[in-house]
């Protein structure tokens, strides 16, 4: 008896077949079940979105994020990372961030423009689709040390955070009303772009060790956003928005300058700079 379903993890039943059922240790489907959880949670804002709750739709795509940057280091914690989990993360992360943005922002202002209100719906998921896929075929490439603290474009769970800036400052005071739509229509279709683009952005996975002297003062500052983003949630992401996309041609300097330093060049970049297999770290 081989069991009812087929195997979580198809790599491992290379091979002649064992008698029963192979047992595998639980610590190998925790990352799984979070990336799951982030799948739900993007599928969620989907539903608010439908039902008119769009500041829930937010607070879910907050939640897929969060969940989508545990899954991956959990994965190294425990010792528990495939490429099932990885296939999985990516899937996970198409609908949660390549998809539920974007029909959050239809739902809400987009969809007095119709058709093209929709056309910017699709080349943003398609978008999301194209990178996530440019990604997972160029894992096997061989890239220098230094390229791994950038991403090449704007990683899709920031991009989906990117995204939604002009429904926060209608959050926050300044109305965004539907016949300001081509605008939006338009900003979403430059947050697609970056996502596919070859423009280097600041990644932070090669951080160096923190002084002593640093430590509480950066944990005191974690906290700080912490509470700041739950006490004034729109308020704070317009302002991490803002404040991201306008470092993002610092980043671009910082790449030139590394590839200069390097003798690299930069129009040989590849999707994505680092070791891993998603964009929140997952190997």
């Amino acid at each position: 008896m081989t069991g009812l379903f087929p195997s979580l993890d198809p790599e491992h039943e290379q091979g002649p077949r064992k008698q029963g059922l192979r047992r595998i240790p639980l610590r190998s489907i925790i990352p799984n079940m979070v990336t799951l959880l982030s799948l739900c949670a993007g599928l969620t804002a989907i539903r608010m979105t439908f039902e008119g709750r769009f500041e829930f739709a937010v607070y879910a795509i907050i939640a897929a994020a969060l969940l989508d940057g545990m899954d991956g280091r959990l994965a190294r914690y425990l010792r528990s990372t495939s490429k099932f989990g990885a296939e999985l993360d990516s899937l996970s992360d198409f609908i949660s961030f390549g998809v539920a943005p974007p029909i959050l922002l239809f739902g809400w202002n987009l969809h007095s423009m119709q058709s093209l209100g929709w056309l910017a719906v699709i080349v943003f998921a398609i978008a999301g689709a194209v990178r996530l896929a440019r990604f997972n075929v160029m894992l096997a490439e061989e890239r220098p040390a230094w390229q791994g603290n950038f991403f090449v474009g704007v990683p899709i769970p920031a991009g989906a955070l990117a995204v939604l800036l002009p429904f926060y400052l209608d959050m926050i005071g300044l109305p965004v009303p539907q016949r300001l739509a081509p605008l939006v229509d338009i900003y979403v279709l430059v947050v697609a772009v970056l996502m596919v683009s070859r423009v280097p952005t600041f990644s932070g996975k090669k951080l160096g060790r923190v002084r002593r002297d640093l430590v509480l003062p950066l944990v005191i500052g974690v906290v700080l956003y912490a509470a700041m983003l739950v006490s004034y949630t729109f308020q704070v992401l317009a302002v991490s928005t803002i404040a991201y996309l306008a470092y993002i041609p610092f980043g671009w300097r910082s790449w030139n300058r590394l590839a200069r330093e390097y003798g690299s060049k930069a129009d040989e970049l590849s999707l994505d700079g680092g070791p891993c297999t998603d964009e929140d770290g997952r190997d």
